[in-house]
């Protein structure tokens, strides 16, 4: 069996900096499934079932208080929010008792017996106690009902019911004086009015398991809520949300996906050889580790951990919140969704409790530590843990590579890259070019006869038969207006304009409906380009106005469409498996395109059907493991070296074709392969901070849209709020970079904020599955493409 050694001190961690055993008691009765408490300083916790013990991990004259006041079994209690005075509350069948440990001491100084204040008595069995911000009120939790108690009078200021089994865990919202929360076993959870009594919110059944814990994140407004199987339910307290989900999170699942990227990282061995439960215990039929119960959560602040000691964590990515299960503590991010950090208790052969029965946490921001207080599950041994969050994340981060990524190139060209031609060879061919077009201007300027009304010479008039055209409906008057337009001074585009959510213009861009593949808008957003399944390309003017030109020429469904920079050609890929380069404003056939390609803008108008463009094939790269590829993306609208890809076996690899070679490779960037790759690429309209341009997102069939940063190759945040169960649905970025729209298979498409995990607008008005979306580049307008072959444009407010 591989030495736990070995795990956390692959990047400098060692076990003794982790996790420390500060103290070890054993009760005469087990105390599993008790609630505990910790403060800054203390640990609460019942010994011998009456008893109520206070460890104190300062001060060494105030190590061990014992609180005697219960005739029945403690069954909960907690700490309240004020330093001075500590306030500590316990519960049992016959009483629900107040004390204040700043007096107890004082007492036991003057050798006097210690008493508390009597709040109730005879209320039930009670599961948990929670003290208001003020230390006003508590919450005694006893059956299914929700006791409100003023601990200024002893008075009942309350009594919530309407669970319909025992409560296991209540908290008051940070920021809304006068609401609470609770969960219970009948797996939903309620928002209280604990002032008037009055229910505001009752949520439907969300698992097949109870709920046992619940955190309130001030930051984000979110509430965590954790049931016996490892689920996590994750949802929107933000004003006007409605407490809508923002994600649902299998534990179990994350803590795999965690230990893989580890082995495949090289920080620890092959998951057979591993200790980690999540690898190797679950394959074995160790039945007891494959729930994962979420017995506590508590947030844990990674922002108050210097950067360096937290690996490759930004800064905006350090809210994080505890859980405590039955086999391990993890670090769980709030904002991407993923597991930072698992520490299992057997993988130290320091502490004496490998299964928990129950658990408390709480982090000091005196030395950025934390305390953790368990109960064994079998048995009456209680401890209490120093962990140090820093060396732990520290110890088990996948750091990014060596070479420092970035999507804006910041060298020229290597002379030994793919993408240096050669200047010689430039110049020459170039000049050769150059040579061949004035020849044929001089031959094409000079008319066979010398007057400029004779009929027969084909010049002053229309050819009666146009050969070889294109299969396109384009005005006359669109080539005219695109002249115009560019001729059009620019405006810069509102970095701080509203959500684009005013239905504009609908059009169906296919009379048989054939569903829309792909968008894409010009890069000065006068055109939008969509592929179609019915093997067309369309080019519609920005307005959806008019009437589109036609491109046809593919076999099989066009999938993607890209323009070039100076927005003359326009790029198609279908299924055909052949690229397709296309005048823009002529709609035709340029060349059928390989790789290293040479496009003739020279052509003879009387032998125009002469095709005189070519390709070459001058490079080929294949990804880790030759897998297939099922996205890509790269930057055109300024330079970079930088090409992304995604394969079937669930990677997200780095291409620098400076170098020509791989750059790094991220493991299981989804659940499922990535179906689509999208960069910040901005807009010639708008400037953004030079590192915003390292950000792109991905997204999966069923596994949301995820935000990475390319420097660190980390997912910053997980967005999943949409529906995409059995269609790849499109992603886009905005010009200015705040927010990502998605399509989803129920008619709708999502605008998210950079900043937050849940959307902020959801945009009604299809009829259909939506497929694609896209951003205007020049102005705040988002164009969304269905199932059923309509285009549909939002407008901003």
């Amino acid at each position: 069996m591989e030495n736990p050694q070995d795990i956390f001190s692959s990047n400098g961690g060692c076990l003794i900096d982790i996790v420390i055993e500060k103290y070890l008691v054993e009760s005469k009765e087990s105390v599993s499934h008790v609630q505990l408490a910790c403060s800054m300083q203390d640990c609460a916790f019942p010994l011998d079932g009456t008893e109520l013990c206070i460890w104190n991990t300062e001060d060494p004259s105030h190590q061990l208080l014992i609180l005697r006041g219960h005739h029945q079994p403690i069954t909960a209690m907690a700490f309240g929010n004020k330093v001075n005075p500590l306030l500590i509350c316990s519960a049992s069948l016959d009483y629900v008792i107040m004390w204040n440990l700043e007096e107890c001491r004082e007492k036991v100084l003057q050798g006097l017996v210690p008493r508390g204040t009597v709040m109730g008595s005879l209320l039930g069995k009670v599961l948990c106690l929670q003290l208001s911000p003020d230390d006003h009120v508590v919450a005694v939790c006893a059956g299914n009902k929700i006791f409100m108690l003023d601990i200024e009078t002893q008075a009942v200021q309350a009594k919530l019911h309407g669970h319909l089994g025992p409560v296991t865990a209540v908290e008051f919202c940070p920021w809304r004086a006068g609401i609470l929360i609770s969960v219970s076993e009948d797996r939903g959870f309620k928002v209280w009015d604990h002032c008037t009594g009055s229910l505001i919110y009752s949520s439907s059944v969300l698992s097949a398991y109870p709920l046992l814990s619940l955190f309130i994140d001030a930051e984000s407004r979110q509430l965590v809520t954790g049931c016996a199987d490892g689920q996590l339910w994750i949802f929107s307290l933000m004003d006007g949300h409605h407490y809508r989900r923002v994600a649902r999170v299998d534990l179990r699942k994350k803590t795999e996906t965690f230990s893989t990227r580890r082995v495949k990282s090289g920080l620890c061995s092959q998951p057979e050889e591993s200790h980690l439960p999540s690898t190797s215990a679950l394959g074995k039929g160790e039945q007891v580790e494959v729930t994962f119960p979420v017995l506590r959560l508590a947030p844990c602040d990674l922002s108050l951990i210097p950067n360096s000691a937290c690996g490759c964590l930004s800064s905006e990515n350090t809210q994080c919140v505890w859980i405590g299960s039955s086999v391990g503590l993890f670090v769980f991010n709030l904002a991407n969704l993923e597991v930072e950090a698992a520490l299992y208790y057997k993988d130290f052969q320091s502490l004496s409790i490998l299964l928990a029965g129950s658990c408390a946490l709480r982090n000091r921001t005196a030395d950025r530590k934390a305390l953790c207080l368990l109960a064994s599950l079998f048995g009456g041994k209680i401890a209490v843990l120093e962990i140090n969050p820093a060396a732990l994340v520290r110890a088990q981060q996948c750091h990014s590579v060596g070479q420092s990524l970035s999507v804006p190139a910041s060298f020229c060209v290597l002379p030994t890259s793919p993408l240096y031609l050669g200047i010689a060879k430039e110049k020459s061919t170039k000049a050769a070019s150059q040579q061949r077009c004035a020849a044929r201007n001089v031959m094409k300027d000079q008319r066979l006869v010398f007057h400029s009304k004779v009929r027969s010479s084909g010049y002053a008039s229309a050819p009666h038969v146009t050969m070889f055209s294109p299969k396109t409906n384009i005005k006359s008057e669109g080539k005219g207006s695109l002249r115009r337009r560019s001729r059009c001074a620019w405006e810069a585009y509102p970095v701080e304009c509203a959500v684009p959510t005013k239905p504009g213009p609908q059009v169906t861009a296919a009379p048989t409906c054939a569903r829309v593949c792909c968008i894409q808008y010009s890069g000065d957003g006068q055109w939008l380009a969509c592929g179609l399944a019915n093997h067309l390309s369309l080019v519609f003017d920005a307005s959806l106005t008019g009437t589109p030109a036609v491109f046809s020429g593919h076999d099989g469904a066009v999938n993607a469409v890209c323009w070039s920079q100076d927005r003359r050609w326009l790029l198609s890929a279908a299924q055909d498996g052949t690229l397709r380069v296309w005048s823009a404003r002529g709609a035709e056939l340029a060349l059928l395109l390989l790789l290293k390609y040479h496009i003739d803008t020279c052509k003879d108008e009387i032998k125009r059907y002469k095709q005189k463009s070519k390709s070459k094939l001058i490079c080929r790269l294949s990804m880790t493991g030759a897998v297939d590829m099922t996205s890509l993306s790269a930057v055109n609208d300024f330079y970079s070296h930088i090409v992304l890809t995604a394969g079937r076996n669930r990677t997200v690899e780095v291409f620098d074709l400076n170098a020509g070679c791989s750059a790094a490779v991220i493991a299981e960037a989804h659940s499922r392969p990535v179906h689509q790759i999208c960069q910040n690429k901005g807009s010639s309209f708008t400037t953004q901070q030079p590192q915003a341009y390292n950000l792109f997102l991905t997204t999966a069939i069923g596994d949301g849209m995820r935000l990475w940063d390319l420097r660190t190759l980390r997912c910053e945040r997980h967005f999943e709020g949409h529906p995409t169960r059995g269609y790849p649905c499109g992603i886009a970025f905005s010009p200015c970079g705040r927010f990502a729209a998605c399509g989803a298979e129920d008619r709708h498409a999502y605008v998210y904020e950079m900043g937050s995990s849940t959307y902020s607008h959801r945009l009604a008005g299809h009829t259909d599955t939506v497929t694609g979306v896209a951003f205007n580049p020049s102005a705040p307008q988002l164009a969304t493409a269905t199932l059923d072959g309509k285009l549909q444009l939002f407008l901003a407010e």
